[in-house]
């Protein structure tokens, strides 16, 4: 009789997810298996169904049942659903944004075990979104990266959509011509989710494991930057890090924008770099190159003509040297300074 109490009673607690059935896409792959990240839902029953029936007996909905309400339901398709991330951003939201608006914070303390501080929490939940999650809601939403006038007639030089998150999860259907009954598609819709899902945890870390102890790094770089030079033009890292994000941001945070104009640091063979600052993190302009003279040397030639022994290379554009010697980066950058 106890055993059978039991079973009961686990079996209420058992949470149950609905998506719809049929033909899937990114964006409910994504919200799934974001959701089955949490403890909550980590053993939640899936249901594939546009059966309203089945919606009543979910704890919760996505891409399914035409409202949102941010507790159970949490679709896009309805009229008049306009929800964006926040103020900041203006793309409309899919089930995924849905699913990240409310849980991310949640999901990316499990995926990095709780580690982030709530003001790195905050980074990371913007982060993740913008890199990642705000894609594939302009994706599902049909909302194209460029803003395009009417009238144009706009060719692409090349097709990328089969190689694309969203196109690579659309070719994970079940083709016309297969078994497309509900169990086929609920087979191919498990995968497409444990793709997209790996992906996103693996980003997730990269953001929370990589890039974000970066900033640390930086930051002691800037804060030592009257040590390296008293100009305050120079910062030389610890060690090779993600660094152009963290420079702006942090410059920003102390009052010392566009400051900085050259980053000394290691390379994976041991050697130096200096290397220039974008005006910003995807430009190939910089704040101040190398010396024109000396672009496109190397090895004895450029250090017979800058005078400093232990050159290797000044890339053609001026944006990047190397040398053997961090005092032979820092003599290039200081070159450049005067």
């Amino acid at each position: 009789m106890n055993n059978v109490k039991r079973v009961k009673l686990n079996s209420k607690m058992a949470k149950q997810i609905c998506t719809h059935s049929g033909s899937f896409h990114a964006d409910e792959s994504l919200a799934v298996y974001m959701l089955r990240l949490l403890p909550e839902f980590k053993d939640a029953k899936l249901v594939r169904s546009r059966n309203p029936q089945d919606w009543d007996a979910s704890d919760i909905l996505v891409d399914v049942g035409a409202q949102y309400d941010g507790v159970k339901y949490f679709d896009h398709h309805q009229r008049g659903f306009f929800e964006t991330f926040n103020e900041k951003y203006k793309t409309k939201l899919s089930s995924a944004g849905l699913i990240f608006k409310h849980y991310g914070r949640d999901i990316i303390k499990t995926i990095l075990n709780n580690k982030p501080s709530n003001s790195d929490l905050d980074l990371l939940y913007d982060k993740v979104y913008k890199q990642f999650v705000e894609a594939l809601d302009a994706n599902d939403n049909g909302i194209s990266k460029y803003t395009i006038p009417k009238d144009s007639d706009l060719e692409p030089n090349f097709r990328d959509n089969a190689i694309s998150i969203p196109g690579i999860i659309s070719g994970m259907n079940p083709n016309w011509n297969e078994d497309t009954s509900d169990g086929a598609f609920d087979k191919c819709f498990a995968r497409a989710s444990e793709f997209i899902g790996g992906v996103f945890v693996t980003l997730v870390k990269g953001y929370g494991e990589s890039w974000l102890p970066a900033k640390a790094l930086v930051a002691q770089a800037i804060d030592g930057r009257l040590n390296v030079d008293k100009s305050g033009k120079i910062i030389v890292l610890p060690q090779f890090c993600p660094w152009k994000e963290h420079l702006y941001e942090l410059e920003r945070e102390k009052n010392i924008e566009k400051k900085i104009e050259f980053v000394l640091f290691t390379d994976s063979s041991g050697a130096w770099r200096v290397s220039t600052v974008p005006i910003n993190s995807t430009s190939f302009q910089f704040r101040r190159g190398l010396p024109e003279p000396l672009r496109g040397l190397r090895d004895e030639e450029l250090s017979t003509k800058s005078g400093v022994p232990g050159c290797i290379f000044i890339h053609a554009a001026g944006f990047i040297g190397g040398a053997k010697t961090k005092e032979a980066v820092y003599e290039l950058a200081k070159m450049s300074l005067a």
